[in-house]
Parts: C-alpha cells; sequence; structure tokens
C-alpha cells in the first residue's frame, strides 16, 4: 500500500508536490520519496520510520527546483526509482504488489539485467522490477502495456521523464487515480484528499488499465481503459482518507452506511456508548449512533500525530508497540458503561485483545461488544503490501482451532448463516475476551459501498480472484478510446 501525487504546472512547483506527497501520509509508514525535473532530474527518498514525511524533506526544498515531479508514501520499498534508458531517463513511483516478483526477475537475470535494490520483501524492490520490465517495451507506452501483460497482481504507477508525467491505473482497477486541475495545474493522486486545500477540483478518475500523458497543455489519452473494474473494497473500509472519493464514492459517507447497517442488526443488545478505534472506526461508530440513537463517545484517544497506523509496518513488534501507545484509556469515560466498539476489520486480532480491549476491562468497562465493519477476512491479499499468510488470520487460526488442522475449503465459514460461521465467530469471541461479537455481513457492506458486486475486489473474504486477473482471461472489453480532443484539458 503507496500513495503517489504527481504534478506539472508552469511555475515551480515543489511546494504543491510536498504537500500533495505528505497528504498521502497514511498509506505507508516506510519511505518517501520526490523527483522533480527542471533543468535535470532531482530525487530524494527518506526514511520516514520513525518520523514525519514533513520533517524529514522541509530541508529539500532549496534544491528541489523544476515544473514537473512525482512523490510517493511507500509501504516497503525506496522509490521513486531513476533510470536512464533507451526512450531516455526517467523516475518510477508505483503503488501495488507484484506477485510473481521472484519469477520474473530471475527470468530478467537470466537474460542479462541486473538489479541494484533490494527491497524489504527479501528480494527486488518491485518498483525497479517495474521500471525493469518497462524497457523491454519500445516506448513508455509499450512498456507498460508489457508490466500489465507480465505481472500478476497490480501495479498503477508514475513516471517523470522528459514528456511530462506519464500515469497508469492498474489493470484491474484495483487501486484508484484521480486526476486534479487548478488553473493551468495538473496532478494526479491516489488520494483526492489531497486536492482541496491545494486548490484542486477532481476532473475523473483514471480508467482501469488506462494510460495518460500530463504535460503543459494538459491531459492526453494515451491508452484506453477497459470495462472491467474491481477496485478494492477495503479502501472505503479501513485504506482511504474520510474526505477521499474512489469512483466519485466518499469515504466517509460508506463507513457510515456500514455503520448503520450493523447498529440495524444490533436490536437484541443495549449499550450505553457507541466508540470507533482511531482513525478508520470513527467513521462506522457514528453511522452506528445515528442508527441507534446512543451516543458516540470516545473511551480511547489517539494520541497524535506521534503514532500512524498499526496495520502497515511490516514488522510485527513494530505493529505491537504502536498498537500498546498509540490508544489512551479514557477511564471516566469507560467506568461501569456498556460499550459498542466498531472497528475496521479484525485482522489478526492481537492487537485488538491485548491492547484495546483489554485497556476498555481494566478501565471498568461493564460490556465490551465487538462490531467489525467488514466480514471475517479469509485469505491474505494478492494485490497489495498487507497480510501475506492465511495464518496470520484471526478467522483462520479459528477454523484450525474448530478442525484441529487447516483446511483448503473455508466456504462452509464464509456464508454468514451457517453454523460453522456461527461457531468461529464464537471462537474469535472468547478470544478476544468479548461480551459479544457480530461482523458485518458481505451483502451490508456491499450495499454501503454502493456498487455492484462485480466491480469490487472481495478476494480477501471470499477467495474469488477478479475475473480480469488471470491471464486467459485479460482480454476486458476496452472502453472507447478517447480523441486527443476530448481529452481532459488539451484544449484549454
Amino acid at each position: 500500500m503507496s500513495g503517489l501525487f504527481g504534478i506539472v504546472s508552469r511555475n515551480e512547483c515543489f511546494d504543491v508536490l510536498f504537500y500533495g506527497t505528505d497528504y498521502h501520509s497514511h498509506l505507508g509508514t516506510q519511505f518517501g520519496g520526490v523527483a522533480m525535473l527542471g533543468d535535470e532530474f532531482k530525487r530524494q527518498i527518506h526514511n520516514i520510520g520513525q518520523s514525519q514525511f514533513k520533517s524529514k524533506f522541509y530541508e529539500d526544498r532549496a534544491r528541489m527546483k523544476g515544473n514537473r515531479g512525482i512523490g510517493v508514501i511507500s509501504a516497503l520499498d525506496e522509490q521513486p526509482i531513476y533510470l536512464n534508458s533507451r526512450f531516455g531517463p526517467f523516475c518510477i513511483a508505483t503503488d501495488g504488489f507484484i506477485d510473481n516478483a521472484r519469477e520474473l526477475t530471475n527470468e530478467l537475470l537470466e537474460h542479462g539485467a541486473s538489479f541494484s535494490e533490494v527491497g524489504g520483501n527479501g528480494f527486488v524492490n518491485f518498483t525497479e522490477l517495474a521500471a525493469k520490465l518497462i524497457t523491454r517495451g519500445e516506448s513508455i507506452i509499450d512498456g507498460i502495456e508489457h508490466l500489465f501483460e507480465t505481472i500478476d497482481g497490480s501495479c498503477s504507477l508514475l513516471i517523470l521523464c522528459a514528456d511530462g508525467i506519464y500515469a497508469a491505473r492498474d489493470r484491474l482497477g484495483y487501486s484508484s487515480l484521480a486526476i486534479g486541475r487548478h488553473g493551468d495545474d495538473w496532478a494526479i493522486a491516489s488520494e483526492t484528499s489531497a486536492f482541496p486545500n491545494l486548490g484542486f477540483s477532481v476532473e475523473r478518475f483514471l480508467d482501469p488499465g488506462e494510460i495518460v500523458l500530463i504535460d503543459d497543455n494538459g491531459v492526453k489519452e494515451r491508452r484506453s481503459g477497459q470495462a472491467a473494474n474491481n477496485i478494492c473494497a477495503f479502501l472505503w473500509i479501513y485504506t482511504g482518507f474520510p474526505t477521499s472519493s474512489y469512483e466519485g464514492i466518499n469515504v466517509e459517507t460508506v463507513r457510515e452506511r456500514c455503520g448503520q447497517c450493523l447498529a440495524r442488526r444490533d436490536a437484541d443488545i443495549e449499550v450505553d456508548v457507541v466508540a470507533g478505534i482511531p482513525d478508520s472506526g470513527i467513521g462506522h461508530a457514528l453511522g452506528y449512533s445515528i442508527e441507534s440513537g446512543k451516543p458516540f463517545r470516545r473511551p480511547l484517544v489517539k494520541y497524535t500525530p506521534g503514532y500512524g497506523r498499526s496495520y502497515t509496518p511490516p514488522s510485527q513488534a513494530t505493529r505491537d508497540h504502536i498498537a500498546k501507545m498509540k490508544l489512551i484509556p479514557n477511564a471516566d469515560v469507560i467506568r461501569d458503561n456498556r460499550i459498542v466498539i466498531c472497528e475496521d476489520s479484525i485482522v489478526r486480532g492481537t492487537q485488538l485483545k491485548n491492547y484495546t480491549v483489554k485497556k476498555l476491562w481494566e478501565a471498568g468497562a461493564r460490556e465490551v461488544h465487538v462490531r467489525p465493519a467488514c466480514p471475517p477476512l479469509m485469505f491474505p491479499c494478492r494485490f497489495n503490501l498487507s497480510t501475506r499468510d492465511i495464518k496470520e488470520l484471526a478467522a483462520r487460526r479459528a477454523i484450525r482451532a474448530l478442525e484441529g488442522h487447516d483446511i483448503e475449503d473455508v466456504s462452509g465459514y464464509t456464508d454468514s448463516r451457517s453454523e460453522k460461521y456461527e461457531r468461529m465467530v464464537e471462537w474469535i469471541a472468547r478470544d478476544l475476551e468479548v461480551t459479544t461479537l457480530r461482523y458485518q455481513t458481505l451483502e451490508d457492506m456491499i450495499g454501503a459501498i454502493g456498487l455492484p458486486r462485480e466491480k469490487l475486489c472481495l478476494y480477501c473474504w471470499t477467495g474469488e480472484y477478479p475475473a480480469p486477473w488471470k491471464r486467459d482471461s485479460r482480454a476486458a472489453e476496452p472502453r472507447p478510446a478517447r480523441k486527443d480532443s476530448e481529452a481532459v484539458g488539451a484544449e484549454r
């Protein structure tokens, strides 16, 4: 999970790049990087694991000159990558996960390629791998299409070069890229929340597989996108910033609808206080409070800005430390109250049990009811940096305990109406030591998002691959190509 931002201006634009990139800080915790192009390329990467993007990059303002640039907040690898290729030098930043990276790396090495970056995944830097795959094309456009054809997983990207900024959304449409405009300036961002305070308005979202070029004259489509779309549902549930929108659907609005759905299924319990686990659980809790009429209060308050998300760091020890330190209990709000806690999800469950629920009990809660805004996570994500091992997942631990061993077919546990599902949820509730546990149903989550099921990636809940992901079904229906005269800003 990484965040991308690009800007093309008629003036010096590092300040816009600086703040636009910083507005993606909720998407990654390992590295921040920027690249500018004026008279020459300027590039800077900093480790932001123990500090904020702003503090690390503030002093770079003096030397970063140019009227176009790209920035990235990265959850794993150092980027942007600089490469001098047969079609000229460029800098590239990516968001995604290349599931067959090891296979592709070995193939390139056998054909004489070399790699200079070793990523946090233990082998090649994903962004450098993407760059090397692109250079096998006859042009940047051809190279991006070669990348899309070759990888399993997903990869959205920005490429800064002499032409301008090439932007491409992954072929699944798993992640999002939005085009923004402010006068004669054009921007591209993973999160639309980067736009308002910088004066940009959203012009449109890139289609899955679409490739555009942003230059001084606007945005021109270089390859049309596809009708198929499998955007990640977790963007609304957890990943996205509350003011962001994807496919025109606002994150906070979806979270409120999720909370309302949870409340409607809770007619059989009485609570005194509704609360959300900061930050993403707050929107869900507000929806629950609106629907139930019970007061929203803050028994657990996040100490900001010192601690980021506990989900994104690759190290379990780091995740546990953040989970322990960032939430401070307020005993005066907790004591003697029946509390319903809305959470975006339960992934591993260890942090919820040890660093959230435990704090509530110790502060004198009378009852603790946990309400995740999505179904039990059953499969590790194959399309972005997230959970990588089935054994990490709380639901799989429950199934292992109930069955006595790991099982391959978990379909009996994914149906929220089945007896197996109820036994699994009861096991997790006992393990978490909560009064009750009730997950969001898949149907209610899809309804809260408001897109048809076939337009969402639901793999981590169902194990069903988005159809365009399979190579034998990648020939998705193309969208009609836009003429340059119809491209956003081309004639303005």
